[in-house]
C-alpha cells in the first residue's frame, strides 16, 4: 500500500521535505510509518514522545491502522505566544 506522509516544522527540516510517499504493508499503523521514518532519519527519534499524528486531517493515535491512499501527518509540539 502507498501512503503520503506530511511533516511539519522541525520534522520537515530534519527530513528535508514536507511531503513523502511511502510503501507500507497491509495492516501497518501510524507507529510503523513513524518507525520507518525514524530509521531513515535518526534525528526524528527523540520526537516520538511529543509528536501528534493525524490521518486524513483527523487526529489519530499511533495504533491507528492505515489504508491505501491515507495521508499521515506528524506534528511536533508548538510553542510561542
Amino acid at each position: 500500500m502507498r501512503v503520503t506522509v506530511r511533516l511539519f516544522a522541525r520534522l520537515r527540516d530534519i527530513a528535508g521535505a514536507a511531503e513523502l510517499s511511502r510503501e507500507i504493508a497491509a495492516g501497518a499503523t501510524i507507529r510503523s510509518v513513524w518507525e520507518q521514518l525514524a530509521g531513515e532519519y535518526p534525528e526524528l527519534g527523540p520526537y516520538e514522545r511529543s509528536i501528534s499524528s493525524a490521518v486524513n486531517a483527523d487526529y489519530a493515535r499511533m495504533d491507528h491502522v492505515l489504508r491505501e491512499g491515507d495521508e499521515v501527518a506528524f506534528l511536533p509540539p508548538v510553542s510561542g505566544g
